[in-house]
């Protein structure tokens, strides 16, 4: 997909991080916007400033996790566009800690919105997307944490790993199905200062923790808030190499190459059998 002017994107998790960088860059090139997010006030303000640049905007308050709000989210497409080009399945939410510390709620939540997201997502849209017989394209937001397993992010990056093995699934379903028109990328980014830090502010009052929080994941906390805040790329950056990729057709979206020396290191272990190493023990070398 090469031509964006005019086409149709719908973006989750579009009131903060990379989903507002994702509507900014869209409606800077020409892009009609359906915006989507759990967070009302946030979700407002993105469709605010993509308006303020003179972009096109709808906002949808949406649970992803809700594949009946996700259907609702297509229908309201259709009413206001008739079609849809472009769909960032982005929203997500993060818990550390170690895993046997974690709740069924912490594993409800981060899987509702992280895998269950992106299944609603795809139920929802491809169809519509196969039916138009145009060009259209699916970014998929996993992370690095879905092509390695740090420690006390057992939660996320389980999540992260499903996002992995069903985008790559849903490729070559596509293919099987012999869809040609629409492309997919896999985006996997490391730390980039965006809201993740402070997912807890969106968990539902359902799914709350009766209990303190473990030293681990007070621990797992403090070491992911640093991480984002030194992150070297903005999310615009990464809005900027995800639409590159869009542009090329290209499936894996990899923002930080230096990530791929561990990402070899975990597939050493893995081709000659041998117990995981630590995939931060390079960065501590280094």
């Amino acid at each position: 997909m090469d031509r964006f002017e005019g086409k149709v994107a719908v973006i989750t998790g579009a009131g903060s991080g990379f989903g507002r960088e994702f509507a900014k860059k869209g409606a800077a090139l020409g892009m009609k916007l359906v915006l989507a997010d759990l967070d009302a006030a946030g979700l407002s303000a993105t469709v605010d400033a993509v308006r303020a640049q003179g972009g096109e905007a709808i906002g949808v308050t949406t649970a992803v996790s809700d594949g009946v709000q996700v259907e609702a989210l297509a229908q309201a497409v259709l009413d206001a566009f008739g079609a849809v080009h472009l769909l960032f399945n982005n929203a997500g939410v993060g818990v550390g800690g170690f895993v046997w510390e974690n709740s069924p709620n912490d594993w409800q939540w981060v899987f509702g919105v992280n895998v269950m997201g992106v299944a609603n997502g795809l139920h929802a849209f491809v169809p519509i997307m196969m039916k138009q017989g145009e060009p259209a394209h699916i970014v998929n937001t996993a992370s690095v944490a879905g092509l390695l397993a740090a420690p006390a992010m057992g939660v996320y990056n389980a999540s992260k790993h499903a996002v992995v093995a069903l985008t790559e699934t849903l490729y070559q379903d596509l293919r099987l199905a012999g869809t040609s028109t629409i492309g997919v990328s896999l985006l996997c980014p490391a730390f980039v200062p965006t809201g993740i830090a402070d997912a807890e502010r969106s968990r539902p009052g359902a799914l709350a923790n009766d209990a303190p929080h473990t030293a681990s994941q007070k621990l797992a906390a403090r070491q992911l808030t640093r991480a984002v805040q030194g992150g070297k790329l903005s999310a615009s950056d990464i809005a900027e190499l995800t639409f590159d990729a869009v542009r090329e057709g290209r499936f894996y979206v990899i923002t930080h190459p230096n990530i791929m020396a561990s990402v070899q290191l975990r597939l050493d272990d893995i081709a000659q059998l041998r117990s995981p190493t630590d995939p931060m023990s390079l960065k501590r070398a280094g």
